[in-house]
């Protein structure tokens, strides 16, 4: 018979950290993870350079979290964004800060801040097995007894669900821990993709494939009442649109477009400038470069990759020269500049998605203690809770802190 103080489920870093904290409290803990490797998903975060956290205030992070991140208010006071830099530094790992706030690994490799925390939890005598799967949490009159995995059953008082989402699934986050949740009694909240890419409908997102627009404004309107906005960098796709500030928008987006409703996505590709001023800008431009055909007086206004697809989409002769450009004509140009519209026919899957929206409802977990509170003994951490926020480091700290207070907790009660 194993008997352990403390078994986590999910070897990413919400698990890491919960096992390594409550290591430090002393405890015997064990970590079952299914896959054959730990962290496979924390490999390709930030595109394989790993966002590890970032500098924003404690207000500020809470604001971008949703759809309630006061919740996070006593996980993110026990163990922040300092904490895990600290960690990690003292592991061997050199951090850079970025724009936005972003912090990333010097070296650009994710693989560091993995191999950094596997070494601190194996450190501390943190036991991992890779290659099980859970099949069942053993509740008895409303305690943990422990769970069952490869058809082997292991005992313990407390079990830290850190499974994650149903983002990425290939690396091995497919909605397990919904299931091990609900069969103990707990509600899970609609799961969907969050932070996920957006397919538009028509070729013009098609036609720019590969462009990237920087300092420029998304809004998002549903049945043409405006809803959110964003300021930043984005990108065409060969399905649509993507990029930060597209994946930030992207919760809103699924959640109307599972309501049924009309989505349109509005680029303003002049933000600094008002209606009055561009079109100031574009009589300038238009009476210096009069002489020049239209397709090169844009390369002063948009990227030389995104004029043909513009000017066709204004239905505008690339090769008339500026002289020739019709009031009506200039008006049309300076609309399409401030609302380069799309209609949102729908968004990319799980596999695509840097995280997960829903999850297990957190009025049913203790915000001080991440312990459940219909399961004595049951703790949770990371995307597995009905928590998501905002791109730029801001999910990989909710599973750290999260992380660290389910497994502090779990050796103190």
């Amino acid at each position: 018979m194993e008997i352990f103080d403390v078994i986590v489920v999910g070897a990413g870093p919400a698990g890491l950290l919960a096992a390594g904290s409550a290591a430090e409290a002393g405890g015997r803990v064990l970590v079952l993870e299914k896959m054959r490797q730990e962290g496979r998903k924390l490999l390709i975060t930030g595109k394989g350079r790993c966002n590890i956290t970032n500098d924003a205030e404690m207000g500020d992070f809470i604001s971008r979290v949703y759809p309630n991140g006061r919740f996070l208010r006593t996980a993110f006071s026990h163990f922040f964004s300092k904490d895990i830099l600290e960690l990690l530094r003292n592991q061997g790992v050199e951090i850079n800060l970025e724009r936005g706030g972003r912090y990333f690994p010097s070296n650009n490799k994710s693989s560091d801040v993995l191999e950094a925390l596997l070494k601190w939890v194996k450190g501390i005598k943190v036991e991992i097995r890779c290659g099980y799967r859970v099949e069942k949490v053993i509740v008895e009159n409303g305690l943990i007894r422990g769970l069952q995995a490869n058809g082997q059953v292991f005992h313990t008082k407390s079990v830290i669900l850190a499974t994650g989402g149903k983002s990425y699934p290939a690396t091995g986050s497919n909605g397990d821990g919904y299931e091990l949740a609900r069969t103990v009694g707990h509600t899970i909240e609609k799961v969907r993709p969050s932070l996920v890419p957006l397919e538009t409908e028509g070729k013009v997102a098609q036609q720019l494939q590969g462009v990237t627009l920087k300092n420029v404004r998304a809004t998002i309107w549903v049945n043409d009442k405006k809803r959110s906005e964003d300021f930043g960098e984005m990108i065409f796709t060969h399905f649509g649109i993507s990029g930060p500030i597209i994946l930030t928008l992207s919760r809103i987006v699924v959640d109307e477009l599972q309501s049924k409703n009309r989505v349109e996505v509005s680029i303003d590709l002049k933000p600094a400038l008002d209606e009055q001023k561009l079109d100031m800008r574009l009589i300038r431009d238009l009476d210096e470069y009069g002489k020049k055909m239209i397709s090169n007086i844009f390369r002063n206004w948009l990227p030389s990759s995104m004029i043909p697809g513009f000017l066709e989409r204004l239905g505008i002769d690339p090769n008339k020269e500026g002289h020739q450009v019709s009031s009506k004509e200039r008006k049309r140009i300076r609309h399409l500049l401030k609302n380069f519209n799309f209609t949102v026919s729908g968004h990319r899957s799980f596999k695509e998605a840097i995280i997960t929206a829903g999850g297990v409802t957190t009025p049913e977990i203790s915000p001080k203690t991440m312990e459940s509170k219909l399961v004595s003994g049951l703790y949770f951490a990371g995307e597995l809770m009905d928590l998501d926020a905002e791109t730029g480091g801001y999910n990989l700290q909710i599973a750290y802190s999260t992380g660290w207070l389910a497994g502090k907790s779990a050796m103190s009660e």
